[in-house]
């Protein structure tokens, strides 16, 4: 019954897009309207160990096998089917690449199981390389790959591992696997909900997978070690030094709020590359920002990604290598700023004191959270609303509040808040959520960031020390406003480790005094 759901959602889909692909009605012959549009046929391409991987191949207009163009391969997103990319690929066939789009192994007509980015889905991405490279007019010397989410993932890892890929533009992905769902040692609940109820509709996944899931989502610590031995082999921040030594061109892009995989973890990669590179940085959540693209309307994420590959691929002097390498996109102005490296970004800072002791009961929510998967963050990207909650009224007993004092002129937040403090629990294990606040005249807070951070195996009683950084964001806090962190123990985001009846409390050691470190952009 799903294979037959599965064709009939593919067939109707294939439709719909192949009419939008087709040459509009011009004066001349039919043969010469059909030379001057890309030439589009569907295939079947044999992965690795000969699993079946359906896929779309698109070639420039009139290509006659005369000359080769430059390859640009394209693995689809987690639970998406194979045409996802086929307007996109048209536009850049247009430009004169040929473009092959295949769907992943494990999803909708593709053989074999879910391996979440393992080595049969980088093997698979090499075979549709030779496969491209013996029937298709490709360039081999001119090898590009691109994808959105899970797409983006496979092709940054298939650069590390086969040095035909020249260039990539990773898209909405990630470079550390655990980084991204399990950062501050805390399951990130939804968006691994999210991920395996999607595979399950769309996919098959493999029996690996759902044993992961399941240790995940059921907090076996026994299984943790095994678990991030996992993540990393499906992390192309694990093999960096081969993607530096391959000297790819990778072109990074991501959403502030990216409730599936946060900006930090992309922040670091890149500065790991040493070779051409490129972070971009907008408002939204994960793949809103290359959405519209994939409809074939206009999107700046999909014309970055254009020239990034004309540029690399084609060697068009586009003035993408004169431009600065990090391009960050304000959530409060919409303005876009260029720096010359990450660490640049937020070249100054502001320090708050986090003075005192302060207690807090575990296991209800004071009325701070990082708002609802995808919804929130969408909300800011389109009408610039963040999650809020009113300061004043957080319940004290549930939530730890310390202020700024009122600013006189705007701080313009860009980069990594990170938040220094020595807590005692009264268990061994426990959760907490940092979260940091605009605060207006009204006390009205409106979200700018936050992060959680788990811990097992302290004594109970014994102060330890807290490290943690919160996700990279860019948000200009009003002249005016305020400052504010608020730190309590649940959010629906993630799970917590809190038994019932559990306590925390901060303090600031005149030894080791308590911070948040706001990074500010250079004025």
């Amino acid at each position: 019954m799903r294979t037959s759901a599965v064709g009939a959602v593919s067939a109707t889909l294939a439709a719909g897009t192949m009419a939008g692909l087709a040459p509009a009605a011009q004066a001349g012959t039919p043969a010469a309207a059909a030379a001057a549009a890309p030439a589009v046929r569907f295939v079947d391409i044999a992965g690795d160990g000969g699993t079946v991987l359906k896929a779309n191949v698109v070639t420039p207009p009139g290509a006659d096998g005369s000359r080769t163009h430059p390859l640009v391969v394209l693995p689809t997103s987690w639970g998406l089917p194979q045409i996802e990319y086929l307007a996109q690929a048209k536009k850049l066939a247009e430009d004169g690449y040929v473009v092959v789009g295949y769907n992943v192994r494990g999803f909708w007509q593709s053989g074999g199981s879910i391996e979440v980015a393992g080595p049969p889905d980088i093997a698979d991405a090499s075979k549709v390389i030779d496969w491209a490279l013996s029937n298709t007019p490709s360039d081999p010397g001119k090898v590009g790959m691109a994808g959105v989410s899970y797409g983006a993932g496979i092709s940054l890892l298939t650069a590390a591992h086969d040095e035909r890929v020249k260039a990539v533009a990773a898209l909405s992905g990630w470079a550390d696997l655990i980084e991204s769902i399990y950062s501050g040692r805390t399951q990130h609940a939804q968006a691994a909900a999210l991920l395996a109820g999607s595979g399950q509709l769309t996919g098959r996944p493999s029996a690996e997978l759902q044993q992961v899931i399941e240790d995940f989502l059921g907090s076996n610590l026994d299984a943790e070690q095994e678990m991030i031995d996992w993540g990393a082999k499906r992390s192309p921040a694990t093999y960096v030094d081969r993607i530096n030594a391959n000297g790819t061109a990778v072109m990074l892009a991501n959403a502030w709020g990216d409730s599936i995989f946060p900006p930090n973890q992309y922040a670091d990669f890149f500065e790991e590359l040493t070779g051409p590179k490129r972070l971009a940085l907008r408002p939204g959540d994960h793949a809103t920002a290359e959405a519209t693209g994939l409809l074939g309307l206009p999107n700046d994420v999909w014309t970055d990604t254009g020239r990034w590959l004309d540029f690399h691929l084609k060697g068009e002097a586009n003035g993408v290598d004169r431009e600065q390498p990090v391009r960050l996109k304000s959530r409060s102005t919409g303005a876009w700023e260029g720096y010359p490296d990450w660490k640049s970004v937020g070249a100054t800072g502001r320090k708050i004191d986090l003075a005192g002791t302060t207690t807090i009961h575990a296991n209800v929510n004071s009325g701070a959270d990082g708002g609802v998967l995808f919804l929130s963050s969408l909300l800011d990207q389109l009408v610039r609303v963040p999650p809020t909650a009113s300061i004043p009224l957080l319940p004290r007993r549930y939530a730890a509040v310390w202020q700024s004092e009122r600013y006189a002129s705007a701080q313009q937040v860009r980069g990594t808040a990170e938040l220094h403090t020595t807590l005692t629990s009264t268990e061994s294990s426990g959760t907490l959520v940092a979260y940091l606040y605009d605060v207006g005249p009204l006390g009205l807070g409106k979200l700018v960031s936050s992060a959680p951070y788990t811990f097992h195996g302290q004594a109970p009683g014994r102060p330890f020390g807290v490290d943690l950084e919160l996700f990279s964001t860019a948000y200009d806090v009003p002249a005016g406003h305020r400052l504010a962190l608020v730190v309590d123990t649940v959010d629906p985001l993630y799970i917590e480790h809190n038994p019932t009846g559990a306590q925390l409390t901060f303090s600031s050691p005149s030894h080791d005094p308590s911070y948040l470190a706001v990074p500010l952009r250079e004025q």
